[in-house]
């Protein structure tokens, strides 16, 4: 049975959600802006608990999510997986279990908004309403099973641990894929359709420092390598930037300005604190925590129980 949605609590972003500052959702080129899907009342943006997002009409893809993360509201919830196709959108106009089961999908329904990024609330019940919601298939893409996601799913927490301001533990979150025509095929056609699988994907974290200032980081990782190993999508022997950029599964710290030009998606202006033209690539480094310090003596990077090597916040 389909969950019906609750439009009070589907507010989606807050551009005001940080006090003080505004933090527009991106803005999409001319072009972009013309391949919009809208939903039964005409909006072409998309509204779930905690975070919205904008559709390509052509790719049935995210051109991206915006979240508000609020670390000291995140309450802890089972996961209840239930992936579905929002009836707010045509059916047509978005990929579903069609995609993801059908043959040489050797791929997960990768969230764009992670659960965890939406589970907050001032209950219990409203956080697991908001982390139900990431269950929707706008907001999913492709990605290869063995994509290295351990850092790239762990950089919003560890910038609300040890950079956001005191007290405060908010950011705002923007994620995408790079949707392009440049991107390879899927070696099987769905519903008689040619699907172009990214290869791809973008993540720009903008929050306040102890200073009271914005600041904004952008990372980036690449899918190509694994997704041809498998056989996933058809090698099209393209040596476009698109595809030499970041070419392991790994996740990179890159400048703000790149994923601007290779997604065509413009961000909230802030202090970009990542301005070398090379790109980093990120470590994690577990950490041993002592179980007879007291919490007061613990180093905020000690609760995550890890550190990220290279990363520049």
């Amino acid at each position: 049975m389909a969950k019906i949605i609750n439009e009070v609590l589907f507010k989606g972003y807050q551009s005001q959600f940080i006090q003080g500052h505004e933090i527009s959702l991106p803005e999409l080129n001319a072009d972009q802006i013309k391949d919009l899907s809208g939903d039964v009342n005409g909006s072409t943006t998309i509204h779930y608990v905690n975070y919205s997002l904008q559709i390509s009409k052509l790719h049935k893809f995210p051109f991206y999510t915006a979240t508000n993360v609020d670390g000291e509201m995140f309450k802890k919830a089972p996961r209840k997986d239930y992936w579905r196709k929002d009836p707010r959108l045509s059916k047509d106009a978005q990929w579903g279990s069609e995609l993801y089961t059908t043959a040489n999908s050797q791929f997960d329904r990768g969230h764009m908004t992670k659960r965890e990024d939406v589970q907050w609330g001032d209950t219990v019940a409203k956080a697991l309403y908001a982390a139900d919601s990431t269950f929707y298939f706008p907001n999913a893409v492709p990605q290869h099973k063995r994509l290295n996601r351990v850092i790239w799913r762990s950089l919003e927490d560890y910038i609300l641990h040890t950079e956001s301001k005191v007290n405060n533990l908010k950011v705002c979150v923007f994620t995408g894929p790079v949707l392009s025509d440049e991107n390879p095929f899927f070696v099987t056609r769905v519903d008689n359709s040619e699907v172009r699988i990214p290869i791809l994907f973008w993540k720009v974290v903008i929050f306040q420092k102890n200073d009271g200032k914005l600041y904004r980081v952008g990372f980036m990782m690449n899918q190509n390598k694994l997704l041809l190993e498998d056989n996933i999508i058809m090698d099209l022997e393209n040596d476009s930037d698109l595809y030499m950029k970041f070419k392991d599964s790994e996740t990179y710290q890159v400048k703000v300005p790149l994923i601007e030009e290779l997604s065509g998606i413009t961000f909230s202006s802030a202090i970009d604190i990542y301005n070398d033209e090379r790109s980093l690539k990120l470590i994690l480094n577990e950490i041993e925590i002592d179980p007879d310090l007291e919490s007061d003596d613990l180093d905020p990077k000690d609760f995550l129980g890890f550190t990220i090597q290279n990363i520049v916040l």
